[in-house]
């Protein structure tokens, strides 16, 4: 069962999402939302939602950026793919995100392999106070790698975006990969001590746990 039952959802104001495959954009859910909250979605995704009859959706390319309730949402480049059924691969974009309001920035990463983009992400956007990882679905290295970090690339992303703190994510959900499911937050703990980061700056959160920063 989810982490959080929806109904003990606070108002959802809005919606991010990374790309279109099954484990990142379910439809139940978002046809349970409706269009109350506003979507943010990379380039193509429009589409898919207005064959929902959700309207309330903001489609955008890398490094575009819209605002609500003075809000800013920015779209960011990330290494990865799209598809939802066997004859669309990369038909749609994908991507990142990052939330900027007047006080603090928050990256989404969403589903991504490492690569040189995230330096550029700090540079233009740094520094960020919250980054949200994946980290887990890395085995085996040879498929999995280009579309999706392990933990320590994931701690080069934390320096790379110049994070004061990031959050696991992309783990213990879904079997999508060889590592056993309870892999991911043991090797990033050990991929932190390798690379002489501080655990306090990497928080793995329990299935449903509610954190304030």
């Amino acid at each position: 069962p989810p982490g959080v039952p929806f109904e003990e959802l606070p108002l959802i104001h809005a919606v991010l999402i990374s790309h279109n495959h099954y484990d990142h954009l379910d439809a139940p859910t978002v046809e349970r939302l409706g269009n109350g909250p506003t979507y943010f979605v990379p380039l193509g995704i429009a589409k898919w939602f207005e064959k929902k009859k959700i309207k309330n959706v903001i489609e955008r390319d890398w490094w575009q950026t819209s605002s609500l309730h003075g809000v800013k949402f920015h779209s960011v480049p990330i290494q990865h793919f799209s598809n939802r059924t066997l004859f669309d691969r990369n038909r749609t974009l994908w991507s990142g995100w990052v939330i900027e309001s007047k006080s603090s920035k928050i990256f989404f990463a969403g589903d991504t392999g490492y690569s040189p983009v995230f330096r550029e992400i700090g540079d233009r956007l740094g520094p960020l106070q919250i980054s949200i990882l994946p980290i887990g679905a890395y085995r085996p290295s040879w498929f999995m790698s280009p579309v999706h970090v392990d933990p320590p690339e994931a701690t080069k992303i934390l320096k790379d975006t110049h994070s004061q703190i990031a959050i696991a994510g992309h783990w213990g959900t879904f079997k999508l990969s060889d590592e056993p499911l309870g892999e991911p937050p043991a090797y990033l703990r050990k991929a932190l001590r390798e690379n002489g980061v501080d655990e306090k700056q990497f928080i793995i959160m329990k299935f449903g746990e509610t954190l304030s920063l």
